[in-house]
């Protein structure tokens, strides 16, 4: 299934079928402020399966959560008053911070982890669509193409078929990754360097 939904005033008509897929256990693709992700509930297992499975990642691999904003990151990571600060100026926006993960989060993964990402995209559909769902939103990049980044709505609908569930389709997108950021330490250190700016 594919919705069009528009960035600036997301249809919650559309909102509200995708929640309704990732409360299920579905998968959902949707914009961001950088490129589509991927994404599922935190609390489904069997989502997060599907997605590891898609992906090609074994259990280990790295992951990271869209939250609506900064007041429900303390629940799932361990934000120190340094790493607030550096957020604080940085988010919403292109950006994945690497934190000391929670027992809260590790209640729901496949895998036990230490280190968890977090996104607040500036983006009214990711916003809108977490807020929504009202738990985190586990959230990757839709899967390379023969090293090609498929960038558009309609593209990832027709590759991927019935192996998601939905997609919001915002059109193409120019596709740039976040800046990925460890905030893990007592120093921060730009891990990719990608369309953020960090701001100190």
């Amino acid at each position: 299934m594919i919705l069009r939904v528009y960035e600036n005033n997301p249809q919650l008509r559309a909102i509200d079928k995708a929640v309704e897929i990732l409360r299920s256990g579905g998968l959902v693709v949707y914009p961001t402020d950088t490129i589509y992700g991927l994404g599922c509930d935190l609390h489904n297992k069997k989502a997060l399966e599907k997605i590891f499975r898609i992906k090609g990642m074994d259990e280990k691999s790295p992951l990271s959560f869209i939250a609506p904003d900064l007041s429900e990151v303390s629940r799932y990571a361990k934000v120190s008053n340094q790493a607030y600060r550096v957020m604080n100026k940085c988010l919403p926006g292109p950006f994945t911070f690497i934190l000391p993960a929670m027992k809260e989060v590790n209640r729901y993964m496949l895998y036990k982890r230490k280190h968890i990402g977090i996104r607040v995209p500036d983006s009214n559909v990711c916003q809108v669509l977490a807020r929504e769902l009202g738990s985190p939103l586990i959230s990757t990049s839709v899967p390379l193409w023969r090293e090609k980044v498929l960038n558009s709505g309609e593209i990832i609908h027709d590759y991927f078929g019935k192996e998601i569930n939905l997609v919001l389709d915002i059109g193409t997108m120019i596709s740039e990754p976040s800046t990925v950021v460890d905030l893990s330490g007592d120093e921060f250190e730009i891990i990719r360097q990608g369309k953020g700016q960090v701001q100190l």
